[in-house]
């Protein structure tokens, strides 16, 4: 997944303005797991149908907003919190 650097300079999350990064293959693997078993659910508490073609992970890894088409999704609501991978 590639996110133009200077736009990916310019993000942050909504909620907090904390930076973030794009995430790393395996979260994202993980998280299409837990999509694929209909386990996930974003922070507006609506269950996660679509799989990821990446993500931007929070500073504090608590957040990761989804990327889809080619589009950071930056609303909180969409946010999905890592805690339900554990």
């Amino acid at each position: 997944m590639n996110i133009d650097k200077d736009l990916l300079a310019i993000l942050c999350c909504p909620e907090t303005k904390q930076p973030v990064r794009l995430a790393e293959t395996e979260l994202v693997t993980k998280l299409n797991e837990a999509v694929r078993k209909g386990i996930l659910k974003n922070i507006g508490k609506h269950p996660v149908t679509e799989e990821l073609e990446g993500g931007l992970l929070r500073s504090d890894a608590k957040i990761v907003y989804p990327i889809r088409e080619n589009i950071p999704v930056m609303l909180i609501e969409e946010g999905i919190p890592l805690e339900q991978l554990a």
